[in-house]
């Protein structure tokens, strides 16, 4: 029988952090998962939900706070999962990520590796380069906000603290804007209407923007005056585009997108190159933090101009093209059509003429190019969450590069790769943690294995 019952108050105190940011409590060795609480306090917590193996709590009252603990800045951002640390100062969630890092290297019995205190971000709030949010009728009016967590609960906002400044103010803009022109926001339930979210991208350098108004519909009345306004109003905005979405689903963007008015992208620099961003190109959303991994990792790779690089997964080129003035040649290789085109115009633009791009499966097209003598001395890799896959580890150790250059934006599923890695003859001497996204419980990682060190 479990000793906790829901909606009763208990007095416990924190142990210790889950690698979402929540705080641990035991009763009769029972784990109670508590937000908003942090290792060293002594919380009165009311329980919301109980499990056969675990409950989950909100705090009532603090009998004792940690140190660590600082002043929240808006309720709303802990409500909807936009900043689960904001609680903890921000030193505390540096050593929280390097902690996440040590853990997980742990799990896999790869302690030997040695983890480097967590690279700060430059800004630890209004960093994000790019938002995309829901918008809903209230009162009549257009607005914006996000979702409390774990639930369809609209929660409306204005302010989202670790996005540009300058969207926010453009998504208050757009919405007075689509009020005037009559739009009708979507319904979730009853899926109707037609306006469903708001993405907007801009260049941190540039400062060029897109708006993305992600319809249900291909039909939007008025569009072209709509987004004819959007450039009048918003200065730097210099791409209005519509997506269409007309599926019954959370995923935000469909498959088709057409532009409105403006450009069809964007430019932005990194590490002194120039990238044209589309609608659903993937680009890093903290660009200052993103050169200094990438510079990180081209840094540990220690490039020489007889060299032959491989990215496999270049997306638009951002690391094949920092890469290129280091060695002979790099390859990029990616799945998705679209972004490989944006390689190969991010080449052309940059007038960079050793970079060679190609879509496709990254171990199919790697074992192609072996068979046409491409041996790459070094491979970069920059995988989503669920890391590689097996078959591409086997290809890489198969083809024996003397370098792979891994930057993870999951500890987890990097540790796992680590140690199949390990397994098959390559080693990792240390890692470096680097917070891209500040006060969530996110953290990337640079490392660099070696063949047979």
């Amino acid at each position: 029988m479990n000793p906790v019952e829901k909606n009763k108050i208990y007095t416990v105190d924190i142990e210790d952090l889950t690698y979402e940011g929540m705080g641990i409590a035991k009763i009769a060795g029972y784990p109670i998962f508590v937000s908003n609480a942090l290792p060293g306090e002594q919380v009165e917590i009311k329980i919301l939900k109980v499990t056969k193996k675990y409950a989950f709590a909100k705090v009532e009252n603090w009998k004792k706070q940690s140190e660590n603990r600082i002043e929240i800045e808006d309720i709303k951002w802990t409500q909807t999962g936009i900043t689960p640390l904001q609680h903890m100062s921000y030193e505390s969630q540096l050593s929280f990520k390097e902690q996440q890092v040590q853990q997980c290297l742990h799990k896999q019995h790869l302690d030997e590796v040695i983890v480097h205190q967590t690279m700060p971000s430059v800004e630890q709030l209004h960093y994000r380069n790019k938002a995309q949010v829901p918008v809903r009728v209230i009162d009549g009016n257009f607005k914006t906000g996000f979702y409390r967590k774990n639930s369809h609960d609209f929660i409306p906002m204005e302010h989202f603290g670790i996005q540009n400044q300058d969207i926010d103010q453009a998504l208050h803009v757009i919405c007075h804007i689509l009020d005037e022109f009559g739009v009708t926001a979507y319904n979730e339930r009853e899926h109707t209407g037609v306006m469903r979210h708001i993405m907007i991208r801009q260049g941190y350098y540039s400062h060029e923007m897109m708006v993305v108004l992600v319809t249900r519909k291909n039909k939007l009345f008025h569009g072209d005056q709509i987004a004819k306004r959007i450039l009048e109003e918003i200065p730097s905005v210099v791409s209005v585009m519509q997506n269409v979405n007309p599926d019954k689903t959370n995923v935000i963007m469909g498959n088709m997108t057409r532009c409105l008015a403006g450009k069809d992208f964007i430019e932005d620099q990194m590490l002194n190159h120039t990238f044209k961003i589309s609608a659903q190109s993937f680009y890093q959303v903290n660009t200052p933090q993103a050169e200094a991994m990438y510079q990180k990792a081209i840094d540990l790779a220690n490039l020489n101009e007889n060299q032959v690089a491989i990215d496999a997964y270049c997306g638009i080129g951002t690391i094949a093209l920092s890469v290129a003035p280091y060695v002979k040649e790099v390859y990029g290789v990616e799945i998705v059509d679209e972004a490989i085109k944006n390689a190969k115009e991010n080449a052309r633009i940059n007038h960079i003429d050793n970079a060679y791009f190609e879509a496709g499966k990254a171990d199919h097209l790697i074992k192609r190019w072996q068979r046409e003598g491409i041996k790459p001395d070094i491979i970069f890799v920059d995988p989503p969450r669920k890391g590689l896959d097996a078959s591409f580890i086997d290809t890489v150790s198969e083809l024996q590069p003397k370098k792979v250059a891994y930057i993870s934006c999951n500890p987890a599923t990097l540790a796992r790769d680590l140690l199949i890695f390990k397994e098959k003859g390559y080693t990792t001497k240390e890692v470096f943690p680097y917070d891209m996204f500040p006060q969530t419980t996110h953290v990337e990682c640079v490392t660099l294995l070696e063949k047979g060190q």
